[in-house]
């Protein structure tokens, strides 16, 4: 029987265990923490289930405009925090039923490579034990990352852990940092009640993602409230008795900019301390681990996947890999796919994106079509009250084949997903038209952008 070895039990460790447990391996999974990762306990989820507690007040704040009169509309922080904790609780257990249930064996403690083959196995408890594996999957997962600001260490400077955990909603709060992160505690915040301002060194916030898109959500949320500055560089921050002082540099002059916490979201990087890295010839470096489509590194028996490869840090994607690794270290044959997978902003409106982005087509934009179809169209979207948004396809003239496909609205991270099945399945615009769309939903609008590539939309003009 193969014995394959896993470090770290986070989306894509957990999936990868399970998947070569099915496949038949005798697996091993060393979790230093909590199981289910950043993810779980201090990622996706907790986040998520902010955003939708916030998401909740605002909808109640608005009900008088659809006839509902609710007449105190608040909140308690204390029981906002306690059902996030209740459950990412849940889903962590659920993670460790499911591993006993395929015979996963579970170690808490850390893992060290001694060599090309060897793991050196610490337990919480301070018991020692050398493992010989048949493969190794690396899953280590991410840290947030401190860009060299004097005086971002403060304790008031927080990370986007400690940004979950506040125990009150701050008065004012600082973001450094207008990628997914900053933009999603910004939508949080903002809704519970703080005065939010983001400082962003691009020249527009979500910098990977569709700029057309992006600049309507920057829009909305300063209409919403948010203080956006982009094009702005972080000098320093300081305290004084009272609160935090941000000092930034914007269109050549210096501004000052106070709130009581700070938080610093302007990314992540590889989690590869304490691994050992040094003492094997896996091709690494500060970045992240190297690996193949398949998921290996230079060595035939070392795998890795997710955030600690320094590129894509979405869970989903380390999943997907996790899945990878496991089957092919299990002699089968698997591959990862970057087009197909999907970006992600859970904001109010949600936006998310899959594929070429207009600024990949720029230059060639005579070999391609874009459709667009705005939300303020679709009768699902005005039922909602949500009618700020639009879908955005991209295909390819000569082929007619769906490149892109970007989403800002209700449910655009749901809906996403059909643009990631049309890429998987290299579907044709024609194809997405064909396909019948129920009414009335928001995912009609993408039937409607793909009639507006094709210069054939019913419903706009």
């Amino acid at each position: 029987m193969t014995h394959i070895a896993i470090i770290g039990g986070g989306p894509g460790g957990y999936v990868a265990a399970i998947r070569a447990a099915q496949l038949g391996a005798q697996v091993t999974l060393i979790e230093r923490e909590k199981l289910g990762g950043t993810c779980l306990n201090v990622g996706c989820i907790p986040t998520k289930a902010l955003l939708h507690s916030a998401e909740v007040l605002t909808e109640a704040k608005n009900s008088e405009s659809i006839g509902l009169l609710i007449p105190e509309i608040g909140f308690d922080w204390t029981k906002i925090q306690k059902h996030k904790e209740q459950i990412s609780t849940k889903l962590a257990g659920g993670v460790k039923g499911l591993l006993k249930a395929n015979g996963v064996k579970i170690i808490t403690g850390t893992a060290q490579f001694l060599n090309n083959t060897t793991l050196l196995i610490t337990e919480k408890s301070g018991k020692t034990d050398e493992l010989q594996p048949d493969k190794i999957i690396i899953a280590s997962g991410s840290i947030p990352a401190l860009p060299p600001i004097p005086g971002i260490d403060h304790p008031n400077c927080l990370d986007s852990t400690g940004a979950l955990s506040l125990d009150h909603v701050p008065e004012r709060l600082v973001i450094i940092g207008g990628g997914v992160i900053g933009v999603e505690m910004a939508s949080v915040y903002n809704q519970f009640g703080s005065k939010v301002t983001i400082v962003e060194m691009q020249p527009g916030i979500l910098p990977l993602m569709d700029s057309e898109l992006a600049e309507m959500l920057r829009k909305k949320l300063v209409r919403d409230g948010v203080e956006i500055l982009t094009g702005a560089q972080v000098l320093s921050v300081q305290a004084d008795e009272r609160q935090m002082m941000v000092k930034i540099k914007k269109d050549g002059n210096d501004r000052d900019i106070a709130g009581e916490k700070v938080l610093v979201a302007i990314g992540r990087k590889a989690e590869l301390t304490g691994l050992g890295l040094e003492n094997t010839t896996i091709n690494w470096e500060k970045k992240g681990i190297i690996v193949n489509p398949q998921m290996q590194t230079n060595l035939e028996n070392v795998y890795a996947v997710g955030d600690c490869l320094g590129k894509t840090m979405l869970a989903h994607v380390a999943s997907q890999q996790g899945e990878i690794a496991a089957e092919n270290a299990m002699g089968h044959t698997a591959s990862y796919d970057e087009k197909t997978n999907p970006s992600c902003v859970y904001t109010s409106p949600e936006f998310a994106g899959v594929g070429l982005t207009q600024e990949d087509i720029r230059g060639h934009e005579r070999d391609y079509s874009i459709g667009r179809f705005p939300l303020a169209a679709n009768g699902k979207s005005l039922i909602m009250g949500h009618t700020e948004g639009m879908v955005k396809i991209i295909t390819h003239k000569k082929y007619k084949e769906v490149v892109g496909v970007h989403i800002l609205g209700p449910r655009a991270t749901d809906l996403i997903i059909e643009g990631a099945l049309a890429l998987r399945l290299e579907s044709t615009v024609e194809e997405i038209i064909s396909t019948i769309h129920a009414h009335p939903t928001v995912g009609e609008a993408i039937k409607e952008a793909a009639l507006a590539a094709e210069n054939r939309a019913i419903h706009w003009k």
